[in-house]
């Protein structure tokens, strides 16, 4: 390639390293169908770019693409790393301009067309860059983009093939093409497997025809065929192929009904082999290989999550209040409550997860511009125009469905205006200001008719019904902020107390353009299910903290459900959670509870459930409550599980079988992982349960566990499935490697492939649990 340039004068040595990485860059863009791309060429022969930290940090930096087409190497002039690198998996989005908040910050407007960032999955600081012209900026972002854009689209087979040929590479340390035994055993560290040396010889020797004493050409291809060799898919193909070796449209056909359990036809066999045998002669004979079957069994129809439930499949036209809906509190947070940076980045991070309802602490800020942070702490501030900005950007690139802004105002008149000018301005008439429909609604309108729209939570000074009545609204409201009118033990206060706690209740002046904002979410205190039953319209809603949610819960479940029948309940985190730790969010999901906020910004169990259960209906952030929790009369209670309908005993059967490719905790040579893996069962109480496999000792490339368990679940309408991958440590606790999750009505029975995520949700490229699933209904 021509990015590659030889020099006029090599030694042979170097001419051999120089044909090697020729080689092993042409095997890459293979791979990555990019041969003789220009974007490609462009990239790996990189260029300087200007790198912005601060106001007075920006220096010239030469950015390239190594030869693995999937890290970009850019010097760096501290002591002890002349080189930094990034991987192209890593990076979460690229934005042309001066759209990141540190190059708004820190440039000029004039250099907007030359302005780049690339932003990444993890905590990692966007990389904030200026290029030389307008057009060199776009091309590195076009070009990224095409090269991630084909990444992400190869399927598993060649996503394994550029992992382990990448790894082959890397433990070639003369870059001569052939690995001794020594470097056998390097690269077998780098793939996350541990071997006795006598079985590492022996494997070596196998591999090693020539008796040459390295490994090289077709020896190398066949030491990668004993690796990545599956004997469970030989067992499974084997039991099913029998045409001398193939499977034909019928042997396939008996391998969907009867192990997958899939309504199939022939003409479905027909399809399957068509789109994945990669043998053309096998094709025409409409035959299956194995590895036409692997790819298959790969593929996204055939992965554990239902693909029909990957696309929005709910009724989408109920009211608002009959659906779960995926919420973040203080969302500006990128860490701590305490000291942590507040950054339109944490709105933009949240919304692209498909959070759709995020939290404006609202306050005064210095020249007369209201500004976000976490109150009475020691957070950064952002301003409340551009975290508005930034809601408004990118509100609806992962869901059409509507966006509710819950406002914690803390600010003056005045501020409360810019506020609402603000607001009015930039969302325009996505804003909704006036109810849906003629007259004075009586109930919410649904996710479908609030597309593409934002709905202001907030205080209000009067009913909704004045809209439609000539009725002058109050000077100001009794009611406080939702965090001081938390008090866990209110509801244990007899009426007199509960009268006296009114009474004492400060007030907030409320600007009237503000107010007339407040629509469909009227923020408005708790005073028990009788008083909201008798006094609250449909649109009125409470925030409950998590404590006092628990309780409710616990205490009061029916009457919490029946009370989510007709209204919106908010529940967020407790104070004392300065840490920004999360809460179980599955107690108030089984009590109808809709807006149960957690830190989108801290990795935790709790979160993992969160997006298991928003994985599903396109992602859309909203999710269908089951019917026995949208009946007003509804008797169903988590806790007792008296009879009705929503007792659907199931019993779920699984068989975790192998993995493939899991990461290192650890990224030292010497690491090793020992996996095991634990199946939750999370939902009402009775449904509760965990099991797991013993652990693999030294291999985190392709363990096996062939483990059985079984799970049973009486309301499957609520429960969720989580696969964990932990690695086992028999002195600590054991350390997170991977999960899954996902609702158990979601799952797809038979033998399943399980995409693995890493802490921070996002899908690792190579690892995978291999499993086989049953549910069965009890008699």
């Amino acid at each position: 390639m021509a990015c590659l340039e030889q020099s006029k004068k090599m030694s042979a040595s170097e001419e051999i390293i120089y044909n090697n990485k020729l080689k092993f860059l042409q095997i890459n863009a293979k791979i990555l169908g990019m041969e003789g791309d220009p974007d490609l060429q462009f990239l790996l022969q990189g260029g300087d770019l200007l790198k912005v930290r601060s106001q007075s940090w920006k220096k010239t930096r030469y950015f390239r693409l190594q030869e693995d087409c999937n890290t970009v190497w850019h010097e760096s002039k501290k002591l002890f790393k002349s080189n930094q690198t990034f991987s192209i998996d890593d990076i979460s989005a690229l934005r042309l301009g001066r759209q990141s908040e540190g190059l708004k910050k820190y440039t000029e407007e004039q250099v907007d067309g030359r302005c780049f960032s690339i932003v990444f999955k993890s905590r990692r600081k966007n990389l904030d860059l200026i290029a030389s012209s307008g057009e060199e900026a776009k091309r590195w972002v076009s070009s990224l983009q095409k090269l991630k854009s084909n990444a992400s689209n190869l399927d598993q087979q060649q996503k394994t093939e550029h992992w382990i040929f990448n790894a082959l590479r890397k433990a070639d340390k003369n870059k001569d093409a052939k690995l001794s035994q020594s470097e056998v055993k390097n690269f077998m560290h780098l793939i996350n497997i541990e071997v006795e040396d006598e079985y590492a010889e022996v494997l070596f020797k196998e591999c090693d025809k020539s008796n040459s004493g390295y490994l090289s050409g077709e020896e190398l291809q066949h030491f990668y065929n004993l690796l990545t060799h599956r004997d469970e898919i030989d067992v499974i193909f084997g039991e099913y192929a029998k045409s001398s070796g193939f499977m034909s449209p019928q042997n396939l056909l008996e391998f969907l009904t009867v192990e997958q359990r899939q309504q199939a036809t022939v003409g479905v066999a027909n399809g399957i082999i068509e789109k994945f045998e990669p043998d053309d002669l096998a094709k025409s004979k409409k035959l299956l290989s194995k590895d036409g079957f692997l790819m298959y069994l790969h593929s996204s129809d055939a992965l554990l999550l239902n693909p029909t439930h990957s696309k929005v499949h709910q009724d989408m036209s109920q009211p608002l209040n009959h659906y779960f809906i995926s919420s973040s509190h203080n969302t500006y947070l990128l860490e701590d409550q305490l000291k942590g940076p507040s950054s339109t980045e944490a709105y933009i991070r949240a919304l692209l997860k498909g959070c759709r309802c995020v939290e404006l602490d609202c306050w005064d800020g210095s020249d007369d511009e209201p500004v976000i942070y976490h109150g009475y702490t020691l957070t950064s501030k952002i301003l409340f125009k551009d975290a508005i900005k930034a809601i408004k950007e990118y509100a609806f690139k992962t869901s059409d469905y509507p966006v509710i802004l819950s406002l914690e105002n803390h600010c003056s008149i005045q501020q409360q205006e810019l506020m609402a000018h603000y607001m009015k301005t930039i969302l325009g008439s996505a804003l909704v200001t006036t109810p849906l429909g003629d007259g004075m609604p009586s109930n919410f309108p649904s996710p479908e008719e609030l597309k593409g729209k934002f709905v202001i939570k907030a205080k209000r000074l009067n009913k909704l019904e004045a809209m439609f009545a000539a009725e002058a609204p109050a000077d100001d409201v009794t009611d406080v902020s939702e965090e001081e009118e938390s008090n866990d033990d209110e509801d244990d206060d007899d009426d007199e107390q509960q009268e006296e706690r009114r009474k004492k209740r400060k007030k907030l002046k409320l600007a009237k353009e503000l107010s007339d904002m407040v629509i469909y979410c009227k923020s408005v205190h708790f005073y028990g299910f009788e008083d909201a039953r008798n006094n609250l319209s449909f649109y009125e809603m409470s925030s409950f903290k998590e404590g006092k949610a628990m309780k409710l819960a616990e205490k009061s479940a029916n009457d919490y459900i029946r009370h989510n029948v007709d209204k919106l309940s908010r529940i967020y985190p407790a104070g004392s959670r300065t840490d920004s730790s999360n809460y179980d969010p599955v107690p108030l999901w089984n009590t109808g509870c809709q807006i149960v906020a957690l830190n989108f910004q801290t990795t935790c169990t709790d979160m993992d459930i969160n997006q298991g259960r928003f994985l599903v209906n396109g992602k859309s952030g909203y999710i269908l409550k089951p019917d026995f929790m949208r009946q007003r009369e509804t008797e169903f209670d988590p806790i007792t599980l008296t009879r009705g309908t929503w007792l659907n005993p199931k019993i779920l059967h699984v068989m975790i079988i192998s993995a493939q490719q899991l990461p290192k905790v650890n990224m030292k040579k010497s690491s090793i992982l020992d996996p095991l893996v634990k199946v939750e069962i999370h939902g009402v109480p009775a449904d509760v349960a965990e099991c797991e496999t013993h652990c693999v000792d030294n291999n985190g490339f392709n363990p096996e566990w062939n483990e059985r368990f079984r799970f049973d679940v009486y309301v499957p309408e609520l429960a969720l499935v989580r696969f964990l991958v932990e690695d086992h440590d028999s002195t600590s606790s054991n350390e997170f490697v991977a999960q899954y999750t996902l609702p158990f009505n979601s799952l797809q029975m038979g033998y399943r492939h399980i995409p693995l995520l890493n802490k921070n949700g996002d899908v690792l490229p190579s690892a995978q649990l291999f499993v086989h699933v049953m549910v069965l209904d009890v008699e």
